[in-house]
């Protein structure tokens, strides 16, 4: 059904009042007794930790899930002057997904699952959606201009989308949900994965188009500088709304307090007991040695080298945290770990042993890496068999043990049966990280650990960082939290024009 709606009136942009919403095949709701509006030129922040809820209520604004097709709904949604009436039966309305999409932005929180991966270049990708609205050449060039300035992608143009880090990623993200213009945009943990810069930049970005009179949605497992910038919280707590009001209001809540949600002041302000330094005389678990690497440029030519005459060395027990800026290099320096890059000058050793010359595969029983984006490294059709694959040629009789240990490490031992796929985000990581440990390689990489982690899942991670070292590992963790990094690390580099410094 379809009728006028009564938020219009209030001067909503978007509104939502969710009395239940459940994924077909599941007997318990997602979501239950939310209420929800956004007013035009306001941001307004979705609060809670792993589970709760936010995503699927932020896809369910956005049209990225629809009632009927993908759940069953009993409430109402109110865009444009609409108002949705759902029943949960099949004479509900049906949401065109490329008419809502004209109306509102949104940005999942894994990025790239919303660019097209047919474009060769960013200018490309962000013309993508011009290109399917009939835009007029000429405007369209403008937009892409324009929009790419706004998100500070200009010097990235002509970058195929495959190059960029995570960071730049994001950013592209932002730039393809914004450039059409949409009253509303929805942004799921905007701020993962940016550097300083890209985070000012997003900060800055956000501020102008609520200026301008766009509504705009944050949800997040933080409350971070941006949350604290918002004129309303939410806070979901399994899958209902557990609170609502001002971020002054709640940030000493009890309904805050009782959430996994993150606060930033509070998070990092101590480091944690952890295993004490290496001596300087244990043999390395890792060198590299002037290591230099460059991406193939055009026609297979060599490109500019991102990395130059790099030398690292880790000791057995050591924690070691890489920070730099979005595009340094820092992916890249740790798939040379695990021989998924083969550097083109120096040496990687591995307990001693160089790398040069070894299938991946048989370094890979000497060092763990956990990639960026859990999606990449899983594939498997439950946790426990995720968790397990290749375990029992590594261990034997112990594979099984190592196996529910590892699960056990990152608050994962009720999911055993449960499809990776069906995971909150978060959980994906913990995961990805739990078949990490349980092979107890010499080396751990950790490619942003913290991204999508609520209060819950940070301490899982830090517990399995500081059990691995307390074994005998080597760690180096890539990350763009300056607070969990000194916090955690035994010590701190900077990777930026290639090279590696003390900070």
């Amino acid at each position: 059904m379809t009728t006028a709606d009564p938020a219009a009136r209030t001067g909503a942009a978007i509104a939502a009042r969710i009395r239940s919403f459940s994924f077909h095949g599941d007997t318990a709701p997602a979501l239950h007794d939310v209420d929800f509006s956004a007013r035009p030129g306001t941001l307004t922040a979705v609060l809670g930790g792993s589970g709760s809820g936010k995503t699927t209520l932020g896809k369910l604004l956005a049209g990225w899930l629809r009632p009927g097709q993908d759940g069953r709904l009993t409430g109402t949604l109110a865009l444009a002057g609409e108002l949705l009436d759902f029943r949960g039966g099949g004479e509900d309305p049906r949401i065109n997904p490329s008419v809502w999409s004209g109306t509102v932005g949104y940005v999942p929180q894994d990025a790239a699952a919303m660019l097209s991966t047919v474009r060769s270049t960013v200018a490309e990708e962000l013309a993508f959606g011009l290109e399917n609205r009939g835009t007029p050449r000429p405007r369209m060039l403008r937009d892409v201009a324009g929009t790419a300035a706004l998100t500070g992608l200009t010097s990235l143009l002509d970058r195929d989308p495959a190059t960029l880090s995570g960071g730049e990623l994001r950013r592209l993200a932002i730039a393809c949900a914004i450039i059409a213009g949409p009253g509303v945009l929805v942004l799921d943990e905007p701020l993962a994965s940016l550097d300083a810069a890209g985070v000012i930049q997003v900060r800055d970005l956000i501020s102008r188009l609520t200026g301008a009179g766009t509504a705009v949605v944050v949800l997040g497992q933080a409350a971070d500088g941006l949350a604290r910038s918002a004129a309303h919280w939410i806070i979901l707590d399994g899958g209902t709304a557990t609170a609502s009001g001002t971020p002054r209001e709640l940030i000493r809540s009890a309904e805050l307090a009782r959430t996994g949600i993150v606060l930033p002041a509070l998070t990092h302000t101590a480091p944690a007991a952890r295993a004490a330094a290496p001596e300087p005389a244990a043999a390395p678990v890792l060198e590299l040695q002037g290591l230099g690497f460059g991406f193939p440029g055009a026609g297979g030519v060599a490109g500019e080298p991102l990395l130059r005459d790099l030398q690292l060395t880790v000791r057995p027990g050591e924690i070691v945290a890489v920070t730099g800026p979005n595009g340094a290099g820092k992916t890249t320096l740790l798939r040379h770990f695990n021989g998924l890059l083969r550097p083109d000058t120096g040496a990687v050793r591995v307990q001693g042993r160089n790398t040069a010359g070894l299938p991946a595969g048989r370094i890979a029983a000497s060092v763990g890496l956990l990639f960026q984006h859990p999606r990449d490294q899983l594939f498997e059709r439950t946790v426990l068999r995720e968790v397990s694959f290749g375990l029992r040629r590594l261990a034997g009789r112990d594979a099984e043990a190592r196996a529910h240990g590892a699960l056990a490490a990152v608050g994962l031992s009720d999911a055993a049966g449960t499809h990776p796929a069906e995971l909150p985000a978060s959980k994906q990581r913990l995961l990805t990280l739990a078949t990490v440990l349980a092979r107890r390689p010499a080396v751990i990489g950790l490619d942003e650990p913290t991204v999508g982690l609520d209060r819950h899942g940070l301490e899982f991670l830090r517990r399995a960082v500081e059990d691995s070292a307390a074994r005998g590992a080597g760690v180096v963790m890539v990350t763009h939290d300056p607070g969990y990094a000194r916090a955690t690390a035994h010590r701190v580099l900077q990777l930026d024009g290639g090279s590696l410094r003390e900070t």
